[in-house]
């Protein structure tokens, strides 16, 4: 079975997708439609493969009320039918990397023996010394990726999505008890179906020129 689709439509999908401002909040992603969009959230690539960061879906509707004032008043942390917290880690040691290094035995059978290259790889860029100053800003990026896959993936399914920066990361740490596991709050997004009274749903999308943006070498 061939996994690709046309160039159509994927810009399409593209073209079609904008950060939602208003959400419908009587519509529900279905629940299979979302166990997809949360394997998107698995399969998204990582650094090493390494997956320094955890997504936190935020179900509960007075905990999403608790996080509204610390979102700039945004209510598409209220009326999303899902909303996501990227969560990254805010350091990395030899536990998670030999945690990892088991997880692929695990997975492809792999002698564990021969993957001690890639174990010392690892902790030579993540866990040497000097190395921790620059490790949350490095799993953050890896969260980034995430969530640029997870709308990218929503929008081929026909959900829209909000990326949202504007939050308070340390309130949000605080609510939901994220610096005590080692994570802090990088990134949100809210997916749903748009609103019909949503004007930006409409407008032409703005970009910049590919001569402007794409430069061939």
């Amino acid at each position: 079975m061939s996994h690709t689709i046309s160039n159509e439509q994927l810009l399409t999908a593209l073209n079609w997708r904008y950060a939602t401002k208003a959400f419908d909040p009587t519509k529900k992603i279905p629940s299979a439609t979302w166990k997809t969009l949360e394997e998107t959230l698995i399969l998204s690539p990582s650094s090493f493969g390494l997956q320094p960061y955890r997504f936190l879906v935020v179900e509960n509707p007075e905990l999403r009320q608790k996080l509204l004032p610390h979102s700039w008043g945004q209510r598409q942390i209220l009326d999303a039918s899902h909303l996501v917290v990227f969560a990254a880690r805010t350091s990395v040691t030899d536990v998670e990397i030999n945690h990892y290094i088991s997880r692929i035995v695990e997975v492809r059978g792999t002698p564990i023996e021969s993957l001690e290259g890639l174990r010392g790889m690892m902790g030579a860029s993540l866990t040497s010394p000097g190395c921790e100053s620059r490790i949350p800003h490095w799993a953050a990026l890896q969260a980034y990726i995430a969530i640029g896959n997870l709308m990218t993936s929503a929008a081929l399914l026909g959900v829209d999505t909000c990326p949202i920066e504007g939050f308070v990361p340390s309130e949000y740490d605080a609510l939901l008890g994220l610096k005590e596991q080692g994570y802090a709050a990088v990134v949100v997004a809210a997916l749903g179906y748009r609103s019909a009274e949503d004007k930006y749903a409409t407008l032409p999308k703005v970009r910049l020129s590919a001569e402007e943006l794409i430069k061939t070498i």
